[in-house]
């Protein structure tokens, strides 16, 4: 069920009466921010769809004036589907793939003026002088000033003069409305499901209704009005016509993040004198306020790092408005600079996370986030809130699911109440289920027999269960404690070679120190495995009945060719002279955000069952097929016992070099 399916009156109210909502229903968008249509088609397909996104707020898709600031795009000459974003057939492409993705697009849509001066647009239509190719003069307000106390005491000229200039169509005008409707209708039939109304504040409520009447069918709107609480023109005149825009949310959460107690929040909300959650809007930040403009406060950005991704966990586990995730692009402290020149999904490679395009909407405790809210929409209530009193706080949405957010610089141990099922649950923010859901990629949270949690959360963490992200009953044992666990070994390496690894625990030292005895059950000396990597056709044949990480090499059923536990070949960079990049995600070799050293980092990536490990360590040893062979003996500092081996600590991300001592072992 789509979001825009539960709009249900002419005010356009949302669901929320968000009980009625079935399971995993898309309850979240994002606003892909000056990503161009092919872009944001292939990031429907390949992320958005399968990571249940609602929707995509795209940028203005309408003829702009020329040049490479941002706000080119909000300075309209004509409605021609012709933009920096791309052209009409690529616009319609882009949204008919996306429905089939299962993923909306809302159009950012400018109903308030048309571009200042004069000059030509994208598309080749010349402005000037208040002539536009479907405007004239006597199609515009009167030219006058916005001045800034006008914001807090002159209605009539925040709704009649000039926007920093812009040209104030007469939105009163049957011709003006008439021209908006046919643009919206003409978008609403290439399948378009929703629009942002920019600068609503400074057209009159009583305008929009009338727009709106000329409007086919029952699209989401949502408005941008800009309301501290002190505004000439207020938010709740926007609400009979559709969503608005809570700016409130922003700053308010913003400054609790930075400079408050997040115990403050038990009823963010209408408690804080927010407009009804039925009728809001809400973001951590937008593409104004993060750059200092539109209403800014303390709001968070990506620039913020670990604290942006908390305040964003608690946007989509709070169960108030309807969320919008940004997704930015590093604009290097120049507010006008436009979106990066090259393009997201270039040739193969995903330009995320550095300093082109920053894809918050990717970053794991954000998708998670979303996750989260999909999959406890059923429970639209706040249960069973905790708190320390100052930065650590825990709270349930009943059944279906429970979060927990650490602010603090000492870990988070409590144990909490729930209302989950007892069992195993996947954390979402750091991994999901795999294979039947058997296992899980990442944290595993218990829920006890009486519905509690043993919180153990890192200082500038969190956790997030969900009824859906349980483990299937059985499948971890009470005395087993499953982790998600990475090993990296640096070795260079030739075309046709391969890596394996063997391990576990020293025999004498389990016989004489853990009671174990392997001599007679050699199990009793190995590590329990579950392979997360499945997708390298290459090793996949020799992880097949690969069920430990042992010293004997191949195990009942597993492929003769293996020399032990598979690996894949890593790298933190492709050069072009590779060819096509190759990605773990896709190809289950070459790029992972996981390896942040270099080329040739061969990777096991497993489920581990750490109670079989000392302390959480574990022996091993690498093997390059038709390469090197064994590697030499292994002289590292501070483990648990004397080997000869490597020493790695299970759930954590362990690198080591081919015959070294040397070893960095990282946190997920």
């Amino acid at each position: 069920m789509k979001l825009n399916k539960m709009i249900t009156t002419a005010g356009f109210s949302l669901g929320l009466t968000l009980p009625s909502l079935v399971s995993a229903a898309p309850t979240t968008f994002v606003h892909l921010f000056e990503w161009n249509w092919q872009d944001v088609a292939q990031e429907c397909e390949q992320f958005l769809g399968p990571k249940g996104y609602a929707a995509v707020q795209v940028s203005p898709p309408n003829e702009h004036i020329t040049g490479s600031q941002w706000w080119t795009r909000y300075q309209p000459v004509s409605y021609q589907l012709q933009s920096r974003g791309g052209n009409r057939s690529q616009f319609i492409d882009m949204v008919n793939r996306c429905n089939t993705a299962g993923v909306d697009i809302y159009v950012d849509t400018l109903i308030n003026h048309m571009a200042a001066g004069s000059g030509t647009g994208t598309a080749g239509n010349t402005f000037g002088n208040k002539q536009y190719p479907i405007y004239s003069p006597q199609d515009f307000h009167e030219s006058c000033s916005i001045n800034p106390e006008d914001y807090g005491n002159n209605r009539y000229r925040v709704q009649n003069c000039e926007l920093v200039g812009l040209a104030d169509l007469n939105t009163s005008s049957n011709y003006v409305q008439n021209t908006l409707a046919a643009y919206i209708n003409d978008l609403q039939a290439m399948g378009v499901k929703g629009f942002r109304f920019d600068a609503a504040k400074h057209v009159a409520a009583s305008d929009i209704q009338s727009l709106m009447a000329k409007i086919n069918g029952s699209p989401v709107v949502f408005h941008e009005v800009i309301d501290q609480g002190t505004e000439a023109v207020a938010a709740s005149e926007y609400l009979s016509t559709g969503l608005v825009t809570e700016f409130k949310y922003s700053t308010q959460l913003g400054n609790t993040f930075r400079n408050g107690s997040l115990a403050w929040l038990s009823n963010f909300g209408e408690g804080w004198g927010f407009m009804p959650s039925s009728s809001a809007v809400v973001f951590v930040d937008n593409h104004d306020n993060q750059r200092g403009h539109g209403g800014a406060g303390n709001v968070i950005t990506f620039e913020d790092g670990r604290l942006y991704d908390l305040a964003n966990v608690f946007m989509l586990a709070y169960p108030y408005g309807y969320p919008k995730v940004m997704s930015s692009y590093d604009f290097h402290g120049d507010t006008d600079a436009g979106g990066p020149s090259v393009p997201v999904h270039n040739n193969g490679n995903l330009e995320c996370f550095a300093s082109n395009w920053k894809c918050e909407h990717r970053w794991s405790y954000i998708a998670g986030g979303v996750d989260f809210r999909n999959n406890t929409a059923d429970n639209w209530v706040v249960t069973n809130w905790w708190d320390n009193t100052h930065n650590q706080i825990a709270f349930g949405r009943g059944s279906s699911g429970h979060m927990a957010i650490n602010k603090e610089d000492s870990t988070l141990n409590a144990t909490i109440q729930t209302d989950m099922a007892p069992g195993q649950y996947c954390n979402v923010l750091k991994g999901e289920l795999l294979g039947n859901a058997t296992s899980c990629s990442g944290e595993v949270i218990k829920v006890n027999s009486n519905g509690t949690i043993n919180l153990n959360v890192a200082p500038w963490d969190a956790i997030a269960i969900h009824k859906n992200a349980k483990l299937t009953q059985g499948t971890v044992p009470n005395n087993s404690d499953w982790q998600r666990t990475v090993v990296f070994i640096n070795a260079q390496t030739q075309s046709g070679q391969d890596m394996f690894v063997r391990g576990g625990i020293d025999h004498n030292y389990a016989n004489t120190n853990l009671a174990r005895n392997c001599q007679t059950t050699n199990v009793e000396c190995a590590m329990p495995i579950r392979h997360n990597n499945l997708k390298n056709n290459t090793t996949t044949p020799w992880k097949a009945n690969d069920n430990y990480l042992d010293w004997y090499g191949i195990e009942q059923g597993q492929n003769s060719e293996a020399q032990g536990t598979a690996m894949d070949w890593t790298t933190n960079v492709w050069p072009s002279e590779y060819g096509a990049q190759k990605s773990v995600t896709v190809d289950g070799f070459g790029v992972t955000p996981l390896n942040i050293w270099g080329e040739h980092y061969w990777m096991l990536d497993v489920d581990m069952d750490c109670s079989k490990a000392v302390n959480g360590w574990f022996e091993l040893k690498a093997f390059i097929k038709n390469g090197q062979e064994w590697e030499g003996d292994i002289s590292q500092a501070n483990t648990p016992y004397t080997s000869t081996n490597h020493m790695a600590q299970c759930g954590k991300i362990n690198m080591f070099e081919f015959n070294s001592s040397n070893v960095e072992v990282r946190d997920f």
